[in-house]
């Protein structure tokens, strides 16, 4: 910086001291003076710019046009801002360029030099933030216009600002067409006209019944049909304004649906009082006579036994059982038809007891063992629920062993989250093929004259088991035995979809 005097005052302590970038240049351009603030801006140490002329600080596209400029300036010099809303740039000495703003002023040396002040501010955050903000409303713009669900904005008064292209469709109104009406124009009486008496007690007392949060209401479109929707309504601010915007979705749909739903449920909650009115009375009218005939086949193998030849002996003990067989399976049959549907009481069972209580009442034959390991957890279940999968099970695996010295192993592991609970033994196990077919309800592996079973068993536990939300399998190995898994999650609650016939 030199010493300059213009009309007989100095401006050196002022541009020292000015926190403003600040040069001053002769109509050539010539840089008479460059401030600190100026110098440290642009990358020069002190006086480096004296003598240059003032486009060394320009980028190099923009210095044959700002040398004309210039020119202009001197022609006519007023106080003015430079660029006219153009975007100006300087060039720091490394390179680099950088968004300014400029502001001129005119001056004169005391002999009537005519010079220009320049005041030049860095505006590289300034214009960040602007790209930043158009940014944001481009997305939310991008957002508005292309959101799946409806949205609408309103003022304070309840007048609709803009509908995005969502609700236009929805409602069937243009934008244009609805800006300045109330909000009231698109719902349906009598919520039209308790809208504006809920929006001022709200702006007055801040009770709140949607905004901040959902519910279900009713939307009116242009051609007069009502409809069911999901509306959120979130309050903004604006300065001092206050705006609302509310996020609609047509809900038409899930409500056609939940209406089949419960139609669906009440038919549903009708055919199962039907089919346990009709289990019973099948199992009394089928019984009934079951056991007349049960009856009178021991009669006929008591008192004429020694009529019958060895064939008719075994004609009538083939009936018996096939009598006794019957039985069983309509027993089994109500069973199975009761799981899922008959309301019980879930409890805490101690699955020690009832294990031994299920192993007395099978009364295992002398060559075979029930073991079952102890400390055995206790589990909220429905007791007889429970009974009924051990009992089939282990029942199971006795009515099919094979060996001359039968084992059965009842056991548990703890898996973290759930119970794993076992039924193994070294019977005939199951073939890879009949995995799946075992607990289909029927399904028996073994002729039914040579082991009497009526094929419930497994499907019945399967059934029970998948009521608590948990799952059964199988594993073996043919010949050598099988193991019977089944998992219940140990936070068990009662089971989710059952009726009270």
């Amino acid at each position: 910086m030199k010493n300059l005097v213009i009309e007989g005052q100095s401006l050196e302590w002022l541009l020292v001291s000015a926190t403003d970038a600040i040069v001053i240049i002769e109509r050539d351009g010539t840089i008479v003076l460059a401030n600190p603030a100026l110098d440290t801006l642009f990358g020069y140490p002190k006086d480096a710019l004296l003598g240059r002329t003032i486009e060394a600080l320009v980028p190099a596209r923009f210095q044959h046009a700002h040398g004309g400029q210039r020119l202009d300036y001197f022609s006519q010099p007023r106080p003015r801002a430079m660029g006219g809303g153009a975007a100006l740039f300087g060039l720091h000495r490394d390179g680099r360029e950088f968004p300014v703003e400029v502001s001129l002023s005119p001056l004169q040396t005391a002999q009537g030099l005519p010079l220009a002040m320049a005041t030049i501010h860095d505006v590289t955050s300034r214009k960040q933030a602007e790209a930043a903000l158009q940014e944001s409303e481009a997305r939310m713009r991008a957002i508005f216009e292309t959101a799946v669900d409806a949205i609408i904005t309103i003022d304070d008064r309840g007048r609709l600002e803009r509908l995005n292209a969502a609700a236009e469709r929805m409602f069937g109104y243009t934008g244009a067409e609805v800006a300045g009406q109330n909000v009231s124009m698109l719902m349906p009486a009598p919520h039209r006209g308790n809208h504006d008496a809920y929006l001022a007690h709200y702006l007055q007392t801040g009770e709140r019944q949607i905004i901040g949060t959902g519910r279900e209401v009713e939307g009116l479109r242009k051609d007069g049909t009502v409809f069911p929707m999901d509306l959120t309504v979130a309050e903004m601010r604006l300065g001092e304004r206050r705006m609302f915007t509310g996020m609609v979705r047509d809900i038409t749909a899930r409500k056609q649906v939940e209406e089949r739903n419960l139609s669906l449920l009440h038919e549903l909650t009708s055919a199962n009082e039907e089919l346990t009115s009709f289990a019973y009375v099948v199992s009394h009218d089928l019984k009934a006579p079951l056991r007349g005939i049960g009856s009178l086949a021991d009669w006929l193998s008591t008192d004429y036994a020694d009529q019958f030849n060895d064939e008719g002996k075994e004609h009538m003990r083939l009936l018996i059982q096939r009598v006794h067989r019957m039985g069983g399976l309509i027993d089994g049959i109500l069973q199975y038809s009761r799981v899922g549907r008959v309301k019980e009481a879930v409890t805490a069972v101690d699955l020690n007891g009832l294990l031994r209580d299920v192993v007395d009442l099978l009364a295992a034959p002398d060559h075979i063992t029930v073991a079952v390991q102890a400390d055995l957890p206790t589990i909220v279940v429905e007791p007889t629920r429970i009974e009924q999968v051990f009992h089939n099970l282990i029942s199971n695996a006795i009515k099919y062993m094979d060996k001359p010295h039968g084992a059965v192993r009842v056991g548990c592991v703890d898996d973290g989250r759930e119970w794993r609970f076992c039924v193994a033994d070294n019977g005939p196990g199951v073939e890879a093929r009949h995995v799946d077919r075992i607990f289909q309800l029927f399904q028996t592996l073994a002729p039914r004259d040579r082991v009497e079973s009526t094929g419930v068993g497994l499907a019945l536990a399967k059934k029970i088991v998948e009521m608590y939300h948990g799952r059964i399998w199988v594993e073996s190995v043919p010949g050598a035995g099988a193991t019977f898994w089944f998992a219940l999650p140990k936070a068990i609650t009662s089971p989710a979809s059952r009726t009270v016939p």
